[in-house]
């Protein structure tokens, strides 16, 4: 069973109302999320949502060629499948499991269930909505406009926003494709931001960031700009 309090689980659900999340909890299943997994890809139907607990989903998009951008992110402060809630089955873009944990999986009927009834939870849904979407734009924005280690700092910020304490973030070849950056450009920004002492590397590639505060500082505004939106939309993780 699932405790009442849940907050310390995923702050989406630990911001619906008391009787949503009573008609919820014994619906939601607790699932491992292994790197690489496909929540869901391109124009398949989405039977279920997620809301990430430990693990972090990329929302990206595929070319033709095989291909990938990244246009968004997902983890304890949301949800993967919002396209069921805006009157879609499916999506042009997949979800991909980008650093293991585990979520919350909820059958879809569930889900629209609440979301129809047009209360408390839907207007927390749609809240979460628009700071996604928010996030999404100034994503576009900033690999048109900014530098490789102002994306990759934003990236790092981002994501660490989305887990639980400060871990070790995916490998080196994952972030270069989420960055939409090629790997010898990505490596070279790497190697400056370890210069000055704002992140490590392990043997196995992963990264870790270990002054936050000057990493802050070197990120573009687009990581402020989607910091801002979520809070206001989302403060401190509860419905208003």
């Amino acid at each position: 069973m699932i405790p009442p309090d849940n907050s310390r689980y995923n702050r989406l659900l630990a911001a619906l109302p008391d009787d949503a999340w009573d008609r919820l909890a014994p619906h939601l299943e607790l699932v491992d999320m292994p790197v690489g997994q496909a929540l869901y890809e391109a124009e398949s139907p989405l039977s279920h949502v997620y809301f990430p607990t430990t693990s972090v989903v990329t929302l990206l998009y595929v070319m033709e060629d095989g291909n990938a951008a990244e246009i968004g992110i997902a983890g304890l402060e949301g949800m993967v499948g919002v396209a069921l809630l805006m009157g879609g089955e499916s999506t042009p873009s997949g979800a991909l499991v980008q650093r293991a944990g585990q979520a919350f999986q909820l059958r879809r009927k569930f889900i629209k269930e609440e979301f129809d009834r047009a209360g408390p939870t839907q207007r927390l849904m749609l809240r979460y909505m628009q700071a996604l979407i928010t996030q999404m734009s100034q994503t576009a924005v900033c690999n048109r406009h900014h530098t490789i280690d102002q994306q990759l700092s934003r990236w790092l910020l981002m994501s660490l926003d989305r887990l639980p304490s400060n871990e070790p973030l995916m490998s080196q070849d994952l972030v270069s494709g989420m960055c939409g950056t090629r790997r010898e450009g990505l490596t070279e920004c790497e190697q400056k931001l370890q210069r000055q002492g704002l992140i490590t590397s392990y043997t196995d590639g992963r990264i870790m960031v270990i002054d936050r505060s000057r990493l802050e500082a070197r990120a573009c505004e687009c990581y402020a700009i989607v910091s801002a939106e979520f809070e206001r939309l989302l403060p401190g993780g509860k419905a208003t």
